[in-house]
């Protein structure tokens, strides 16, 4: 227990004096590859934990920036409790235990997560944001409080009492780990095994080490506890499928038939009296009695142009509706599916659902195929969820409508779909419809707006026509909703009204780097859960504003720059999706260059941190207030490219785009450390801490309201503003 003195610390971390022996320096290494391992434990259960989270809580753009919102902060609450890191007898020791917990907690939150979702929150019902915020505060407490507390914790081990270079040495090295972790997570784990399995292999590294300390330092009971521990996880992870069982806890009530892992995702099938439901990522992709929905996807657009030779449906195949096209005399359907696994599961539970000669499947991102392919069709579906993320927004964009249009025939047709219309249109879903609305004139000459269950938008250069239930019939097609009777009243004069009157409103244009789209969904998503954020606002502020108000001027330049580093990313991760779709491998890399730009700049800075000082910091602020400048005005260019230049700039120009600014990121917080050094554990949690609440800004802000709000180039040239302010308060104080 911490006890208000501060004796000198364990073996490896000894005040200066004879050069260290062979023993102390391996001593030394086993805590560098210590903490390494916290980074591969950190990056790996971030990720898994958040792909299960967002299943839980139907991520869309919001529930992505309360999960790494909270995450940042609660890592930066751990690294502000480090600050009474020093005071323990015997550090070393609570490392090991720490350890210990990182690699065991994950597996339990995970089978928390499912196995308490159906008890904490009601069976069947979406979880509000207030809900989801304070579970997430829950569950990930325990696992990022430690991972903080142990970063400052590695500080006071690794640095001598006057020296800030160990400060850099921890930050390098656990951004080191990071690396390692997200390369195996991309690369390796995620296409091998489900969580649980993704989950043992950073659990077994942190064990191993966690022994291996404890082996070096003489701590015999802790090597044994450790290694008990470690035996008993092996037999527990061969004797119960832990999975297998989390997830018909999870799906309680209905019967799990098929579950899997693919780089996209977690897919579950669910059968009940007769039906099978397919969720991907606790999002459900479609049912196999979902009848109306299919009919309307299809005959609304197809009643367009009854004489269709060839089709493009993006998304949805397997649900019913490349079956439903081929009732007209099409001559081929092409059908694009992003997640392999689905179009493979799928006949297996929907049979017959692509078995025709006439329907060709592509397993790539739709709006990469539009892209590329040459062909011409007559009718291009969109048969996509809503733009409740910037991912789905891409296909709601202003550049993907002009690249459809490129594709289609003469006088061909593309059906979107938003919102769901239930005889009352709200000033949310309003707005959403008539932006959407907006964005095809930029396009299309005519667009035309039908209230079926979404309202779908047709849009052509051709001649359009609400008389879909005629032009149905007299193509002779036998249709089970889509009938006159039924689109009588779904299509009435009262309902089409209703939509005109919306998209009589001004309205702003979705574009790639300006979404606005989502933005408007959010609000939509928002209004249908009656959530209401002043109170919550109004406590966030407030705390931020303290914050600002007690914080050092380095510690501001730590914040401002982790609140850039967040802008910088997502706006390279934007325009990456925007030029070359949704190639999970590839945005991989550039999360990963983003971490070797980090360590790359944290070593140089650590080379260089004799001869740099409080100058070197002001002109870091200033440099990274530039690269968000700069880096926006590049990105239009990158999207203008074709043939080998595009598919060079997917694996060269936005990896230097993420690398670079990382490298600025990466040399800060060592020199950060020198220039506010105080004593260790101090002076490490005060500077986790701004970098971590700096991130926690930029996650919670940058993607769900600023982006949107802003655009691209808003949001960095806010970030620049940031850098360029802490930077002159850098410059005129001490």
């Amino acid at each position: 227990m911490p006890d208000g003195s501060a004796p000198p610390p364990d073996g490896p971390t000894a005040p200066a004096g004879p050069s260290p022996t062979p023993r102390q320096r391996g001593r030394r290494g086993l805590l560098f590859l210590a903490v390494c391992g916290l980074g591969i434990s950190a990056i790996v259960t971030q990720l898994v934990l958040m792909r299960e989270l967002l299943c839980v809580l139907a991520g869309n753009e919001m529930t992505f920036g309360i999960i790494l919102g909270n995450w940042f902060l609660l890592t930066g609450l751990g690294a502000a409790l480090g600050r009474s890191a020093g005071r323990w007898k015997r550090p070393v020791a609570v490392l090991i235990v720490a350890q210990g917990l990182v690699a065991l907690l994950p597996v339990g939150q995970v089978f928390a997560l499912r196995a308490l979702r159906n008890v904490v929150f009601l069976r069947g019902a979406e979880v509000g944001v207030v809900e989801g915020l304070v579970g997430c505060f829950v569950l990930l407490g325990p696992y990022c409080l430690i991972a903080g507390y142990l970063l400052t914790l590695a500080c006071t081990l690794l640095a001598r009492r006057t020296d800030a270079a160990g400060i850099g040495q921890v930050y390098f090295l656990d951004v080191l780990g990071d690396i390692v972790g997200g390369l195996l997570f991309t690369f390796v784990l995620v296409g091998l095994a489900g969580h649980f399995g993704v989950l043992y292999v950073p659990a077994a590294i942190n064990l191993a080490l966690a022994l291996a300390v404890a082996v070096a330092e003489r701590r015999k009971l802790l090597a044994v506890g450790i290694g008990v521990v470690a035996a008993g996880g092996i037999a527990l992870a061969a004797a119960v499928d832990l999975d297998g069982l989390s997830t018909r806890l999870e799906y309680a009530g209905r019967r799990v038939v098929y579950r899997g892992s693919s780089p996209y995702g977690q897919l579950v099938v669910t059968e009940s009296a007769g039906q099978y439901d397919f969720i991907e990522n606790g999002v459900p992709l479609f049912s196999t009695r979902q009848v109306e929905q299919t009919e309307q996807t299809v005959h609304f657009a197809l009643a367009q142009r009854p004489r269709a030779r060839r089709v493009l449906l993006i998304g949805g195949g397997v649900s019913g509706t490349a079956r439903e096209v081929l009732k007209y005399p099409v001559e081929a359907v092409e059908y694009v599916e992003l997640d392999p696994l689905v179009v493979t599961v799928a006949p297996r539970f929907a049979p017959g659902s692509l078995a025709d000669a006439r329907i060709a499947v592509h397993t790539t991102d739709g709006r990469l195929f539009v892209r590329r392919t040459d062909r011409r069709y007559d009718v291009v579906i969109v048969d996509v969820p809503d733009p409740s993320t910037s991912q789905i927004n891409r296909f709601y964009t202003a550049e993907f409508f002009g690249e459809v249009r490129r594709v289609l025939a003469p006088g061909g047709v593309l059906a979107v779909s938003v919102g769901h219309y239930e005889n009352f249109l709200s000033d949310e879903l309003a707005r959403l419809i008539a932006t959407a609305h907006r964005t095809l004139k930029e396009a299309f000459a005519h667009v035309l707006a039908l209230p079926g269950g979404r309202v779908f938008l047709l849009a052509s250069d051709g001649e359009l026509t609400a008389d879909v239930a005629g032009r149905v019939q007299r193509a002779g097609v036998r249709t089970k909703y889509v009938t006159r009777a039924f689109l009588d009243e779904t299509l009435s004069p009262e309902r089409i009204a209703a939509v005109g009157r919306a998209l009589d409103a001004d309205a702003p244009v979705n574009r790639d780097f300006s979404p606005v789209l989502y933005y408007y969904h959010l609000r939509y998503w928002l209004a249908r859960h009656k959530v209401r954020f002043g109170l919550l606002a109004v406590a966030g502020g407030a705390a931020l504003l303290i914050y600002f108000l007690r914080v050092r001027a380095v510690s501001l330049a730590v914040f401002t720059t982790g609140f850039a580093a967040s802008a910088m990313q997502i706006a390279v991760l934007l325009g990456f999706q925007a030029v070359h779709g949704c190639l999970y491998h590839r945005v991989g890399l550039i999360v990963t260059m983003f971490m070797v730009g980090l360590a790359a700049g944290s070593y140089l800075a650590n080379r260089h941190l004799a001869r740099w000082g409080r100058r070197e910091l002001v002109r870091l602020e200033w440099a990274v207030a530039a690269c968000a400048v700069l880096l926006p005005a590049a990105l239009p260019g990158l999207g203008r490219l074709a043939g080998a230049a595009e598919a060079l700039s997917g694996w060269v120009a936005f990896p230097l785009l993420a690398l670079a600014p990382a490298v600025l990121v990466g040399m800060e917080f060592p020199l950060a450390g020198k220039v506010d050094f105080g004593a260790v554990a101090p002076t490490a949690s005060r500077l986790y801490t701004a970098d971590y609440v700096g991130a926690c800004a930029g996650a919670l802000l940058v993607s769900t309201l600023l982006v949107p709000v802003l655009g691209v180039f808003g949001v960095c040239a806010v970030a620049a503003g940031l850098n360029v302010a802490s930077g002159l308060i850098l410059r005129l104080t001490r």
